[in-house]
């Protein structure tokens, strides 16, 4: 194995053939590429540290409810505490179900205030799912209606 350092890469190599090139850093720091190891390394990510009665009971609906707590908390969302006891307060009235399929809902459009959630729990399962990206639009369900040539909306009939 020889491993060089030039134009601010790292170069290695057995014989004549390259194995990795990599860029330079600084000492003590790691230069690694992802395509080396099967794709992008995951981030670090923190466990969840409910403070109140209120989150933990929130968490408790399960790794949907975590979702949209981080995604609200780094959205910033104002008054969370709050917010999050009047989600649970709607658990009762909704079963289970409907209240997680409307948390996920929220958390996909970034809505993350309790009216925002009741909104989407009133609105039913009739709503439209969104086409994902790349997704062809299915345009089936749109209403037949009558059509006019353009000359109907001339100024001047003949």
């Amino acid at each position: 194995m020889e491993v060089t350092a030039s134009d601010g890469e790292v170069m290695i190599r057995r014989g004549e053939e390259e194995i990795a090139r990599h860029p330079l850093t600084a000492p003590g720091g790691a230069s690694i590429r992802d395509e080396h190891y099967g794709g992008p390394r995951p981030g670090p990510r923190r466990a969840v540290r409910p403070r109140s009665e209120a989150e933990h009971r929130f968490l408790a609906l399960g790794p949907e409810a975590e979702r949209f707590l981080r995604a609200a908390a780094a959205a910033g969302t104002s008054r969370l505490p709050t917010e999050l006891a009047t989600i649970i307060e709607l658990e009762p009235a909704w079963e289970h179900d409907a209240l997680i399929r409307a948390l996920d809902r929220a958390t996909a459009f970034h809505r993350f205030h309790a009216t925002d959630v009741r909104a989407i729990l009133l609105a039913g399962a009739g709503v439209p799912r969104p086409a994902e990206r790349g997704e062809q639009l299915r345009l089936a369900h749109l209403p037949q209606v009558a059509t006019r040539p353009l000359a109907a909306y001339a100024l001047v009939q003949p």
